[in-house]
């Protein structure tokens, strides 16, 4: 079945106000099962947030840790070299961060200071306009969404189910949006339990993420932890 257009979103939506808000709401996976770890990343895009942390790639590829990134359409406009090359790892799944990484809202609410998309259509286009650019690149659609800061209400998680992707939550802040020290993250990944969908960036390379899981992932991998893709 093809997903609604935007037209029969906003119709359907229009005056109905949400009664939830937040990063734990129904229909928003923070954990996956059988004791697995879910690593995601999420690689924002924008001023100060379009850098490419090779060397945390470099560690998941080389402890062979499968993870899930989460790319913003203004991300993937300034990298299409290691776009390409991520898109080609069978090690990652690529997942949707939104067209221009906002709070995915239909009355505007904010979160951090980002103001989020105002209405049911701008909702709607946040999602499913960076959804057609990965499909386009990628010759099929992603299948998981964060939206930017990983902030939504009830009506925008269900708009996002209607365009055929699921919500990426998280149970486990991995590197304080990329504000932790190489110790900090080492510490929390690593004290991670089992189940958790962890989430952290990949898009800061002079941030602690990526020397804080080059200490954490050895420990957990030969502690015989298992790391899933989230379509996993």
């Amino acid at each position: 079945m093809a997903p609604p257009s935007r037209e029969e979103v906003v119709a359907r939506y229009a005056g109905q106000r949400p009664t939830q808000w937040g990063t734990d709401l129904p229909g928003v996976v923070a954990e996956v099962p059988d004791g697995a770890l879910a690593l995601t990343f999420d690689a924002c895009g924008g001023p100060g947030g379009d850098g490419y942390d090779a060397a945390l790639i470099d560690t998941l590829r080389r402890h062979r840790v499968p993870a899930t990134l989460f790319l913003n359409a203004r991300w993937i406009d300034a990298n299409p070299g290691p776009f390409g090359e991520l898109a080609a790892d069978p090690l990652f799944e690529l997942g949707n961060h939104g067209t221009a990484h906002r709070p995915l809202s239909v009355t505007g609410r904010s979160a951090y200071g980002i103001t989020g998309t105002a209405d049911a259509e701008a909702a709607y286009r946040e999602v499913a306009d960076n959804e057609a650019k990965l499909a386009g690149l990628l010759g099929k659609p992603p299948r998981w969404f964060r939206s930017g800061t990983a902030h939504y209400d009830d009506i925008a998680v269900r708009i996002v189910g209607e365009l055929g992707e699921r919500v990426a939550g998280f149970a486990v802040n991995g590197d304080g949006g990329a504000t932790f020290n190489a110790s900090q993250v080492a510490q929390t990944v690593a004290a991670a339990p089992a189940g958790a969908v962890v989430i952290s960036h990949f898009n800061h390379p002079d941030a602690g993420t990526g020397p804080g899981y080059a200490q954490a992932l050895p420990r957990l991998v030969d502690a015989g932890q298992r790391f899933v893709r989230l379509s996993d």
